[in-house]
């Protein structure tokens, strides 16, 4: 049985198939349609014809990772920084699409998934995926299954509020969620690469990463120190086995010389954080990778 997993980003849809030996078809990647939903129903049909032409014949289950989540009280989309996807039945649209059931899940859930099954969580009870690119994500897999919680909101810790901001740095930082100050706002890679921008011409998280001036250390300092505080929250409610790191942000060095542990070590109640903070296996593959998870080998 052949296992499509459909990655629907903000500027492309990418699909690939998983074998039953956990190999992969060839990758097909398109454009979505900027703000053109209809368009971007049936850029993941095609999306998925052509996937199905490169793997061969024979049955599909087919996954799709996406941004946001599916309302449980009226089956339409919200959350997504996709905004044209809000409010409509993106999952019934795409099976009715694709002419059969469609497994769906946050991207962000899909990550985590991925990593936790044969990435850098592998082994691991209890997984905590972060997604730091243009925004902050977050999915939890436990056993194997990714956590969609009862309001299908389940990991969405970007969105809650920044742990020790003031609060005219929250008023500062407006989220396209509605709110003001989530962690999103100050974890993102923009949000890092902007506040950079005060003090010194603006950079890129990359370069950055590779920078020894004052204002690069001392950028790279702040994140260090917000993701610390953001990160000994999710420990003291999930205490997770792993937290994988992912998204361009994920690739700075500095997250992995020992200062994020021992910062978010500081901050965790007790005191002892044993946890390993490691950078994803599977990269940009992750999502998609997880997605065609969401269904189990030979289901």
């Amino acid at each position: 049985m052949l296992r499509i997993g459909i990655d629907l980003g903000g500027t492309k849809i990418e699909c690939v198939g998983l074998l039953e030996d956990g190999s992969e078809s060839p990758r097909v990647r398109v454009a979505t349609p900027a703000g053109n939903y209809e368009g971007t129903i049936k850029a993941v049909v095609d999306a998925v014809a052509q996937c199905r032409a490169a793997a061969g014949t024979g049955p599909v289950r087919i996954g799709l990772g996406h941004p946001g989540s599916r309302s449980p009280r009226t089956g339409l989309h919200r959350n997504a920084n996709s905004t044209c996807l809000n409010g409509r039945d993106l999952v019934g649209d795409c099976s009715r699409g694709l002419g059969q059931e469609v497994r769906a899940s946050n991207d962000a859930n899909c990550f985590a998934l991925a990593e936790a099954l044969d990435g850098a969580g592998r082994g691991a009870r209890v997984v905590f995926g972060v997604i730091l690119g243009t925004g902050v994500g977050g999915g939890v897999v436990i056993n194997g299954r990714a956590l969609d919680g009862r309001n299908f909101v389940a990991g969405e810790w970007g969105h809650s509020p920044q742990p020790g901001a003031t609060d005219e740095e929250r008023r500062e930082r407006p989220c396209y969620c509605g709110q003001h100050g989530c962690i999103e706002t100050f974890c993102a890679g923009p949000s890092v690469e902007a506040e950079n921008a005060r003090s010194s011409p603006r950079r890129t998280v990359a370069e950055l990463g590779a920078a020894s001036d004052a204002a690069a250390r001392q950028c790279v300092e702040r994140l260090i120190d917000r993701l610390s505080a953001a990160l000994a929250g999710v420990v003291n409610l999930l205490d997770p086995d792993c937290i994988v790191l992912g998204g361009g942000v994920s690739n700075l060095p500095a997250l992995y010389d020992g200062r994020l542990s021992a910062a978010t070590a500081a901050r965790v109640f007790g005191g002892e954080f044993e946890t390993p903070i490691v950078k994803a296996q599977h990269g940009d593959s992750a999502g998609v990778r997880g997605a065609a998870a969401l269904w189990a080998p030979g289901e």
